[in-house]
């Protein structure tokens, strides 16, 4: 007895809205997206991708699950936020048990400019689910270099935007924002409700399946804003691209360019970020820390709880996380101290 559906059974209903079909089935089966943030837009984003049947899904994120995340974040439950598992490993699983006819790849890092390029190559599609403008324009760099569309969405509060931008066709992120997002409050300083996110997250998934299918009769060609709470919804066209723009108009790029700064604030999070060349060896460094630390440690990552009181996260890939504290200098001291240099 088989027991894997048949293309008809697991997608029928799909397959009979008639922008779809068979042959829009088909062309899903056949697509390769990148998703890069799995948390409350990028949970959404992936569930919609491997239920609709795209054939392969790239999955990556730089952070693990906490309860604070269990509000909005649908692919995680507290098992994940006990065992402090990567994001990216624990929505593997859960993608995995929802369809295994995807191929899905996760991987655990930051998105950096020394790997943003590589994570693109064979993909169609490019989905934000970030939560900071730098990255978002690291994405929109790297996907106008490489002509690969790229479907931007942003939620807070009770706020939402979505917009798709493609090379040649449309302005790129960079010409509306400018570097950078400005004031604007996070999910960490003023909140964020979970429907806002479903909508926004969902909005971004209509709009990749479009593109995928080839329906361009239906693409929304506008950036959109909403706000659930207070009713207001407005649709911006999106012009074309900017002459002047630094990377749809003169192709200069500058979110590519390698940064010597190997230290980043993360967005609202009292979380500082540092990188170093080399990988960590975690059974290693459990060996080092446990005298002065207070430990918890899984196959992804090592916490080590701090006299100071802060709190360092060892990744493999060489990342660390200091936690507690927004000062960069300190964050750098704390790293200095216990894991040198």
């Amino acid at each position: 007895m088989n027991d894997h559906p048949s293309i008809y059974e697991r997608y029928s209903r799909q397959m009979l809205f008639k922008p779809i079909g068979s042959q829009g089935q088909a062309n899903l089966a056949e697509s390769r997206v990148l998703i890069v943030g799995l948390g409350a837009l990028g949970s959404v984003l992936a569930n919609h991708m491997v239920r609709a049947g795209v054939g392969f899904v790239h999955i990556v994120d730089r952070d693990y699950v906490e309860y604070s995340n269990l509000q909005r974040q649908m692919l995680y439950d507290e098992e994940d936020a006990k065992q402090a598992y990567p994001k990216a490993i624990a929505a593997e699983k859960k993608l995995r048990n929802i369809n295994s006819n995807v191929r899905i790849e996760a991987i655990v890092t930051d998105v950096t400019p020394l790997n943003v390029e590589s994570l693109l190559e064979g993909i169609n599609l490019v989905l934000d689910g970030t939560d900071n403008f730098q990255t978002r324009l690291l994405l929109n760099d790297a996907c106008f270099k490489a002509e690969i569309p790229f479907v931007y969405g942003g939620a807070v509060s009770s706020q939402g935007m979505a917009a798709m931008f493609i090379p040649s066709l449309t302005c790129c992120l960079r010409c509306l924002i400018g570097a950078g997002e400005g004031g604007a409050g996070t999910c960490d300083t003023i909140g964020v409700i979970s429907p806002i996110v479903d909508i926004v997250a969902s909005l971004q998934a209509v709009e990749a399946l479009k593109y995928l299918v080839h329906d361009e009769e239906h693409r929304n060609k506008s950036l959109l804003t909403i706000d659930v709470w207070h009713n207001q919804w407005l649709d911006m066209l999106l012009p074309g691209p900017r002459q002047d723009c630094p990377t749809c108009g003169t192709n200069q790029y500058p979110s590519l360019q390698p940064s010597a700064d190997d230290t980043t604030a993360l967005c609202g999070r009292e979380t500082i970020q540092i990188y170093r060349s080399q990988s960590f060896n975690l059974s290693v460094w459990a060996d080092r820390l446990s005298a002065s630390c207070q430990l918890f440690a899984n196959p992804f990552l090592l916490k080590a709880q701090l006299p100071e009181g802060e709190t360092i996260v060892l990744f493999p890939d060489g990342r660390a996380l200091v936690q507690g504290t927004e000062d960069l200098v300190r964050a750098r001291t704390l790293f200095d101290k216990y894991i040198g240099t």
